[in-house]
């Protein structure tokens, strides 16, 4: 056991000497030795006010290539439009939890994230929402980049405008940011790991 008393643990990361956790209402971190496999030191929170209610809570994190630490965040019902402007987003911060910001939105769940090893890109999937019979909407593939929109709850796959949300928001399904690639309704692809061997 290395750590106990973690609310709701999802998301790990090593960087730098820590292990960082992904947990329901932040982000911790720990030091940590990779070669004896030991946490050493306080366990402190970088970050404690994220909110935790609803149906995504998990938070998936993960450093990228520029040194900044990832977080998704899910949102937090089926589909509606979110009070909470950090919810169905990536946003990223500092290692010590500073300079936080939203980096892209309209991301539903994105628990998968990775780095692609040819370029730096950040991809990720993406499960779309319920209710919408078996066939519908397709889960994503998405390359995320800085300051896009990928449509939920507007629009979902390359275009598929939502029937109960996008009446009246026609200009931001307009601005939506399609998929790189689409799999099964339902698939709920839950993970993401681009092969470095």
């Amino acid at each position: 056991t290395l750590l106990e008393q973690v609310e709701h643990p999802h998301g790990l990361a090593l960087h730098d000497g820590w292990l960082y956790v992904g947990e329901l209402r932040g982000i911790g971190r720990i030091r940590f030795d990779a070669d004896t496999g030991q946490v050493s030191g306080p366990y402190e929170h970088i970050v404690s006010d994220f909110s935790g209610d609803g149906f995504h809570q998990t938070k998936t994190i993960g450093f990228g290539p520029d040194g900044w630490l990832y977080v998704s965040q899910g949102s937090s019902c089926n589909v509606c439009v979110e009070k909470d402007p950090r919810r169905a987003t990536v946003m990223r911060m500092q290692p010590d939890g500073s300079q936080r910001e939203i980096f892209a939105t309209g991301l539903r769940n994105s628990v998968g994230l990775d780095w692609a090893p040819w370029d730096g890109a950040l991809y990720a999937t993406e499960n779309g929402r319920d209710l919408l019979g078996d066939d519908l909407p397709p889960d994503e593939l998405n390359r995320i980049e800085q300051d896009r929109f990928y449509g939920w709850p507007f629009v979902h796959g390359a275009g598929m405008l939502d029937p109960e949300l996008a009446k009246g928001h026609e200009s931001e399904a307009a601005r939506a940011v399609p998929p790189v690639h689409g799999f099964r309704a339902h698939n709920a692809p839950l993970g993401l790991h681009f092969l470095r061997g």
